[in-house]
This record gives C-alpha cells, sequence and structure tokens, in this order.
C-alpha cells in the first residue's frame, strides 16, 4: 500500500526508549543514567518485548502509516511485526534523551497526528517537552511510571491507539508526573508536575495519576495493618515485602530498615534481604522452601504488580505461588479504586492471579476485592 501523499491518511509515531526498564528487576529503581550499571547486573531490555506486544495485538489499523526512528528506538520492531512504516529520523547507536526529542521532532515535521512511545516517565517528560498539540500515548515500560499519559498495559495501548485513529475516541489533558531519581533511590519520594498532555482516552484503558494519601486516618489503618501482618508473619516463612509507605509500616513495627521504595525480604522478624533485586530473591528462595510476597496497590493506579516492585518478576512469583499473595492496603485506597490491576508481562502468570482475592485492611479484617491482568480490559468496556 502506497501511503505517500494521501493526505487522508493518519501518521502514527512510534517511539521506543530501548533502556527503559532495565533497572526494575536489578533494584535500580530507574535507569536514568544508569543503563551501563543495569547491564553490568544482568537487567535485560524491557521495552522492545513492551512494544511489540502492543503492536502485534494492534493488527492491521487501516489508512495507517507509522513513522518511526531507526534501529531499536522503532524500526527493529515494527520491521518484526511486519508493520508499513516509514523511518523519518535516524538516531544515535546508543540512544539517550536528545534523539527521543529530535525523534519527537521530526514526528511533528511528517504532520503525526498521534505519537506513541514505549518508556517510562522520564521518556514522558522528553516526549512532552516537544510535543505540545498532538496527542501521545505511553506504552509501559519504565520502572516508574506516575504520569497519566500511560495505557494500563500493552494491550490497552493497542485498543486505544486503534480507537483513537478509527475516531471513537476523544483525548484528555492530563500531568506529566516524575520523580527525582537519585532521592528516589534514597528512599525519598519526590514527585513534580512538569506538563500537561494530551492522551487518548477511555476511563477502563489508561492509568490515573499516582496519588498519595495523607491523613490521620490513613496512618492508623497503616498501623493496624501492620499489627496484624506482623502476628501472621511468625509462621517461618520467609516474607517478600514490596515497596510503599503501607509495607513500610511494617517494617517500623518490626524495628527493621524496611527499604520504603524497594523490595526487602524477613523471617522471624529478621532482616534477611535489603533492597532485594530479582536476583536476590531467587536466591532466598532456593533457600527457603516456605515463602509469601506481601504487596500493597500503588495510590489511586491500583497496580499490585508490575509498576514500582519488578524485582517481584514472575519467576520469582510462580516459584513462591500466586496463592501465597497477600495484598495490603487502606479502605480508602480501595475505595478509590475500582480493582487491582497485575501487568507482570506473562499473561498466563497474570490470569492465575486474577480474580477476587482478601486484601488486608486493618486488625484481622478484610474485604475482597476484584484483581484484574490488563491485557483483559477492552476498549468496548
Amino acid at each position: 500500500m502506497n501511503f505517500e501523499g494521501d493526505l487522508s491518511i493518519k501518521k502514527i509515531g512510534i517511539l521506543i526508549n530501548p533502556i527503559a526498564g532495565m533497572g526494575g528487576a536489578v533494584g535500580l529503581k530507574g535507569t536514568d543514567g544508569l543503563a551501563d550499571e543495569a547491564k553490568k547486573r544482568g537487567a535485560q531490555p524491557v521495552a522492545p518485548k513492551r512494544a511489540k506486544e502492543a503492536l502485534l495485538a494492534l493488527g492491521e489499523v487501516f489508512d495507517a502509516l507509522f513513522i518511526t526512528a531507526s534501529g531499536r528506538m522503532g524500526e527493529k520492531t515494527l520491521s518484526e511485526c511486519d508493520l508499513e512504516h516509514k523511518v523519518v529520523y535516524q538516531s544515535s547507536e546508543m540512544s539517550s534523551s536528545v534523539d527521543t526529542v529530535a525523534a519527537c521532532k521530526s514526528f511533528l515535521d511528517n504532520e503525526a497526528d498521534l505519537i506513541v512511545f514505549c518508556g517510562g516517565d522520564g521518556t514522558a517528560r522528553d516526549v512532552s517537552s516537544v510535543v505540545k498539540k498532538v496527542p501521545i500515548l505511553g506504552i509501559p515500560a519504565g520502572v516508574k511510571m506516575h504520569s497519566g499519559v500511560f495505557a494500563i498495559g500493552p494491550k490497552a495501548a493497542a485498543d486505544l491507539i486503534s480507537g483513537y485513529i478509527k475516531g471513537d475516541l476523544n483525548t484528555r489533558e492530563t500531568e506529566i508526573v516524575d520523580v527525582d531519581e537519585d532521592m528516589y533511590r534514597s528512599g525519598i519520594l519526590e514527585t513534580k508536575v512538569y506538563d500537561v498532555a494530551k492522551t487518548p482516552y477511555k476511563p477502563t484503558l489508561v492509568q490515573e495519576r499516582k496519588q498519595i494519601y495523607r491523613s490521620d486516618s490513613e496512618d492508623e489503618f497503616k498501623c493496624q495493618i501492620a499489627e496484624f501482618v506482623s502476628e501472621f508473619m511468625r509462621d517461618g516463612s520467609a516474607y517478600i515485602i514490596g515497596a510503599g509507605t503501607t509495607t513500610g509500616k511494617i517494617g517500623k513495627l518490626l524495628g527493621i530498615d524496611k527499604t520504603l521504595l524497594g523490595v526487602d525480604v524477613v523471617r522471624y522478624g529478621q532482616l534477611l534481604c535489603k533492597d532485594a533485586s530479582e536476583k536476590d530473591l531467587l536466591h532466598v528462595l532456593k533457600e527457603f522452601n516456605q515463602a509469601k510476597i506481601i504487596v500493597s496497590p500503588i495510590g489511586a493506579q491500583g497496580f499490585i504488580l508490575g509498576r514500582g516492585s519488578q524485582q517481584i518478576s514472575p519467576e520469582v512469583l510462580r516459584k513462591v505461588g500466586a496463592e501465597k499473595l497477600i495484598i495490603v492496603a487502606t479502605p480508602h485506597k480501595l475505595k478509590e479504586t475500582p480493582y487491582l490491576l497485575v501487568d507482570t508481562g506473562d499473561y498466563e502468570l497474570d490470569k492465575a492471579i486474577a480474580g477476587r482475592r482478601q486484601v488486608v485492611t486493618g486488625y484481622r479484617t478484610a474485604q475482597l476485592k476484584a484483581v484484574v491482568a490488563s491485557f483483559d480490559i477492552n476498549v468496548s468496556e
């Protein structure tokens, strides 16, 4: 099909940040400025696979042309998906934020109707720094994703792209938010709004900006949760405890130096492994046959797995067992979240985790909450 010169054809800019998300499983809590360190620790590329999942789910989009950057920033993945495309920017062999900005400028020069990027909040900031009027959409692949431009998963991104190109979906304005990674790695969460962008919108398919709840009642419920959890943690299991302020209360009650924004392992009230990577967790699981995982959903986004604690990988989850996943959350957080989400990148595992699950909400109290695999949410819902 020849798209050249046909003004009725919609153009979709595709950009992949090939290093996005590599720091997650190895415990770096981000990859900005640390790509080499992530590789030294054995990190594997995440973004190309996530982008490919979205593009394959997209299938054939009629009357649309993909424009992209060369090599790993888009061309390679589009070719693997056998999707017709045009390279409008030649990227560096070791791409950087400079290439992201330059590629987006090329997309605008070529009159892109929608710009789709695969990365995290840092990539979103780079894209929004030059794209002001054209809608943008993120395929989530970073370690931290607080911005509202991200689809809840690759399949959802495909549905949003298709719906927008066909004219079935409108756009909304949403915030581009990022954290200071140096402070983040030190256990301090400082978020800042950097920009406002337009994005194709369907409530079930686009994640909400992360919210941080601060109130006396919230703190009281976290303390109750911590008290209850500390009681059943006496069973001799090795407990893998995910990131967050709710799980942080557990560590405080136990008197251990819990990593606020990382993953730790505790047994009989003793800290076995602090700020663990996926490799560390797998080593612990070789030593202890009995293990459980405690996680808490991220703000109003509702993700319990696949955001923020990528160290708890599909391999770790399979070794522990989906039935030994314990979810904790305050009543207010659950009320603000219609359902909880999982997006580990392993579809079969996500299906196994999905369903109605007990969520610990206080001292010896729990609520049933629906847990949904992100790829099971359809644009028609």
